[in-house]
């Protein structure tokens, strides 16, 4: 989760949002390249003293500035679809949650896993234990089990909510009638936390989720 000064990306819990993270970083170094290029130019411009004056066209210049930005936008723009279709790709789930959205609160079914359904609350600050995450923690984790590739399901019962969470690389939205899915797969052990990312109503914030990972025989205890 994020902490005090945590300014970048949380640190990744699955191989999708170690590929979000590595096109994160891809883009910035592209922005930094132009951002120093035309500085560079600039700063040149107010400080020389050339002066032309039969210019009246470059067309070799005007060919170069038009065609290298197009080229660095296909430089964006490849990975950038390589990656979409990359979270849109639902490979083989070894198992299915289901995810409703209410006000505001979640509810979670295991439906192909003896039909274990709950609703998971935040707990109230006054409820809260002494190592609890104020507006973060809630009374019923959902517990998911590690190295398995795991589809979600999300929907919503009365306005439209987003699961959410941010070091899965996972962000749905769920809309009443409509049911969405995505796939991830988590692949170390802990404690990860969401929110419900829509405004979605008063306290809209403070939908939490918490997903704790389990090594599978534990799960299969649980």
């Amino acid at each position: 989760m994020s902490t005090w000064a945590n300014l970048g990306l949380q640190d990744s819990a699955s191989p999708l949002m170690e590929q979000l993270i590595f096109f994160h970083d891809h883009a910035l170094l592209i922005l930094v390249m132009i951002t120093v290029l035309v500085g560079y130019l600039m700063f040149m411009l107010f400080f020389n003293s050339y002066i032309n004056r039969f210019l009246l066209h470059g067309q070799l210049i005007e060919m170069i500035w038009t065609i290298l930005p197009a080229i660095i936008l296909l430089f964006i723009a490849l990975p950038s679809l390589r990656l979409l279709y990359l979270l849109d790709e639902i490979n083989e789930p070894s198992m299915t949650l289901k995810s409703i959205g209410h006000q505001w609160y979640w509810s979670y079914e295991y439906s192909d896993f003896n039909n274990i359904e709950f609703d998971s609350y935040m707990i109230p600050t006054n409820e809260l234990s002494t190592d609890g995450f104020r507006l973060l923690d809630v009374d019923n984790r959902v517990i998911l089990p590690m190295n398995s590739q795991i589809r979600i399901l999300v929907t919503a019962a009365d306005v439209i909510h987003s699961w959410t969470i941010p070091a899965l690389g996972v962000k749905v939205d769920g809309t009443p009638g409509r049911l969405n899915q995505t796939n991830f797969f988590i692949n170390r052990p802990g404690l990860f936390y969401g929110q419900c990312s829509e405004i979605c109503g008063a306290n809209h914030s403070f939908m939490p989720i918490v997903i704790e990972s389990v090594p599978v025989n534990y799960f299969i205890k649980w």
